[in-house]
C-alpha cells in the first residue's frame, strides 16, 4: 500500500526502495539491542545521512538533496512500518530543520543545516515542561537579555533526541509578562556550561527513541542563537505545527498498515477448532471493517499531503490529520492484537510492540483532546 499511492511520483518510489534497503540492513538486526539500549547509536545517524535519509527536504545548498516534504514523508513511512528504530530522525528532519530553515540567520543555517543532513549533528526541540504538558503558552523557562547573551533558566521533559542531540532549540519566555507573545526560540548547543540531561526516561514503547529530561541552569547563549525575532517564537510554533502533526499522521498511517498486514498473515497461519483464525466470520469482518479504515485514512492523509505540497495546509488540517490518524492507528492496532490472541500480549510477538507503540501518537505533538479543541475553534 506504501508503494501505490498517486501522491508519489517515479523518483519518490526510487528513493523509497533506497530507504528500505537501508532499514533492512542498518537497522532492522539490531532492533532488539537497541530497543535494550533505549537509543540508537551515533553512527547510525551518520549511516543516515550518507544514505541521504536525513533532511531531503533541504537545499542543496545546505546540503541536503533539495526534495519536497515527500521524501520525509517516506522516510518516516518505511522506517515505522519496517519497526526501524531510530523515531528521532522524525523530529531531526520534519521539525527541528525547518525552524532552522525558514527563521534562523545565514550564520544559523550554514554552520548548523549541512551537519545535520550528515547526521554530524542531532538536533532537538524542547518544548513541553514537566507543568506544562501541550500547553505551549504555558511555559516556564525564561532567556534574559544580559551583556549581549541570554542567560536561560528552567527545565524540558519528554525531549526526544535528548541523549544523543549536540544541540537543542529551547522554547523560553523572554517576556514572560507578554505571555504566548513573549515566547521565543533559542538554540542551546550541548556543550554550554549549566545544560543538563536528564535520565533517559523509561518509556511503555518506542523504546529505541532516546526521550530526556532537559535542565538549563544559567545557561548563557549569544544572542545569534535567537531563531528569527525575538518574542516571535509561539508565532513561529503555530506555523510549523501543520507539518509536524501531518508528520505524526504519516507515521500512524505506516504502523496501523503494518499491524494489518502482519495480522492477515497470521490469521492464515494461527489454527483454532481445527481451522485457521481467517476462516471464522468475526474475523473476516474485522478485517474487511479494518481495510476500509486504512483505505479512507490512506486517502485523507494523501489528500493533507497533497495540500501541504501546495503550501495549503493550515493548523486545523494539521491537526485532523494527525488526530484522524492517530486515533485510527489506536483502534487498528488494539483489533490486530486481539486477533492475535494470548500471542498479542506477548513481547516476542511483533504486533504487541505496534499496540505499545502506536499509544503515543495520541499524546506527543498535542493531544487529541488539543486537536480537538484547534478543530472546534474553527467551526
Amino acid at each position: 500500500m506504501l508503494a501505490k499511492r498517486t501522491v508519489y511520483d517515479e523518483e519518490h518510489h526510487i528513493f523509497r526502495d533506497a530507504v528500505r534497503k537501508f532499514y533492512e540492513q542498518e537497522a532492522a538486526p539490531y532492533r532488539e539491542d537497541w530497543s535494550k539500549a533505549g537509543q540508537v547509536p551515533r553512527d547510525f545517524w551518520n549511516k543516515a545521512g550518507e544514505a541521504g535519509l536525513l533532511c531531503p527536504q533541504m537545499p542543496e545548498e545546505y546540503g541536503g538533496v533539495g526534495g519536497d516534504y515527500r521524501f520525509n514523508c517516506i522516510v518516516n513511512e518505511e522506517q515505522a512500518y519496517n519497526r526501524a528504530g531510530g523515531a528521532g530522525l522524525a523530529v531531526h528532519s520534519d521539525i527541528v530543520a525547518p525552524y532552522l530553515l525558514n527563521y534562523g540567520t545565514d550564520a544559523i543555517k550554514k554552520n548548523i543545516l549541512p551537519k545535520m543532513a550528515t547526521g554530524e549533528m542531532v538536533g532537538a526541540i524542547a518544548m513541553t515542561e514537566p507543568g506544562t504538558g501541550s500547553d505551549l503558552q504555558g511555559v516556564r523557562t525564561t532567556a534574559r537579555r544580559e551583556d549581549g547573551e541570554y542567560v536561560i533558566n528552567g527545565s524540558k521533559t519528554f525531549i526526544s533526541n535528548g541523549q544523543n542531540c549536540d544541540f537543542v532549540i529551547v522554547v523560553a519566555k523572554t517576556n514572560p509578562e507578554e505571555g504566548a507573545k513573549g515566547t521565543s526560540l533559542i538554540i542551546v548547543e550541548a556543550d554550554r556550561p549549566g545544560f543538563r540531561r536528564g535520565r533517559n526516561l523509561e518509556k511503555i514503547g518506542q523504546h529505541s527513541s532516546d526521550t530526556s529530561e532537559l535542565f538549563f541552569d544559567d545557561v548563557r547563549v549569544p544572542v545569534e542563537n535567537l531563531i528569527g525575532q525575538e518574542n516571535a517564537g509561539f508565532v513561529y510554533l503555530m506555523q510549523e505545527l501543520p507539518q509536524e502533526r501531518l508528520s505524526i499522521g504519516v507515521i500512524a498511517m505506516a504502523g496501523a498498515q503494518r499491524a494489518f498486514d502482519i495480522t492477515n498473515q497470521y490469521i492464515r497461519e494461527r489454527h483454532a477448532f481445527g481451522k485457521p483464525i481467517a476462516a471464522f466470520q468475526n474475523t473476516r469482518f474485522k478485517m474487511a471493517e479494518m481495510k476500509t479504515e486504512l483505505e479512507v485514512g490512506w486517502a485523507f492523509i494523501d489528500q493533507c499531503l497533497g495540500r501541504h505540497i501546495e503550501g495549503k495546509l493550515d493548523a486545523v488540517g494539521g491537526a485532523m490529520s494527525k488526530l484522524w490518524c492517530s486515533e485510527l492507528q489506536g483502534r487498528i492496532a488494539d483489533q490486530c492484537l486481539q486477533l492475535h490472541g494470548g500471542y498479542g500480549f506477548m513481547a516476542e510477538y511483533e504486533i504487541a510492540h505496534h499496540f505499545t507503540d502506536a499509544r503515543v501518537q495520541r499524546i506527543y505533538g498535542g493531544t487529541s483532546e488539543i486537536m480537538k479543541e484547534l478543530i472546534s475553534r474553527s467551526l
